[in-house]
């Protein structure tokens, strides 16, 4: 198993995109990269902490690429809008992929630089080492899966799935 955290938007619209990857073993939301132990939501949105609102995602490389994750995080949010993702606006929502090893540093570089032919603005995206992860609250947890229903999630989460869905449809059907 491995692991690579990214930070690209809303974690409750990153975590059932990743969940519904065939190798994926596991997807959890939380932060990354500020300088408080064990941040809450309240925290990071207030924007004194320094976290990113991320998905730490658990991965079988030998059923799905550390590079094939990457180009789905680039092909599923704007990597070209420094801390921002439609209308959530703050540096909690910042575009980077926190890497594990030299090897994920290598790929997260070479996808970002391809990904930039896709976008005529320059991808912001930061790629960083990864710091300590730290858990989101209980009720972020498959926070889609659990309301569907809620505003937030049928008008930015269930169309943006929908989208994931259609253009990803070769690697869903991968097992």
């Amino acid at each position: 198993m491995e692991q690579i955290i990214l930070g690209g938007g809303c974690f409750w619209c990153l975590e059932p995109l990743f969940r519904a990857l065939p190798g994926v073993l596991d997807v959890q939301p939380g932060y990354c990269g500020g300088h408080v132990d064990h941040p809450t939501y309240e925290q990071v949105c207030r924007q004194d902490t320094g976290h990113i609102e991320v998905v730490r995602v658990d991965f079988d490389p030998a059923r799905i690429s550390c590079g094939t994750l990457l180009e789905v995080f680039f092909g599923t949010h704007d990597p070209t809008t420094p801390d921002r993702q439609g209308h959530d606006i703050g540096p909690q929502y910042a575009s980077v992929i926190f890497y594990r090893d030299e090897a994920q540093r290598r790929t997260a570089q070479a996808v970002r630089d391809e990904a930039q032919a896709f976008f005529e603005a320059p991808i912001c995206t930061r790629i960083e080492q990864a710091g300590t992860f730290w858990s989101a609250e209980s009720l972020h947890q498959e926070y889609f899966e659990r309301n569907p229903d809620q505003g937030y999630c049928r008008a930015v989460i269930a169309p943006k799935m929908a989208k994931f869905r259609q253009r990803y449809a070769h690697l869903l059907s991968a097992d």
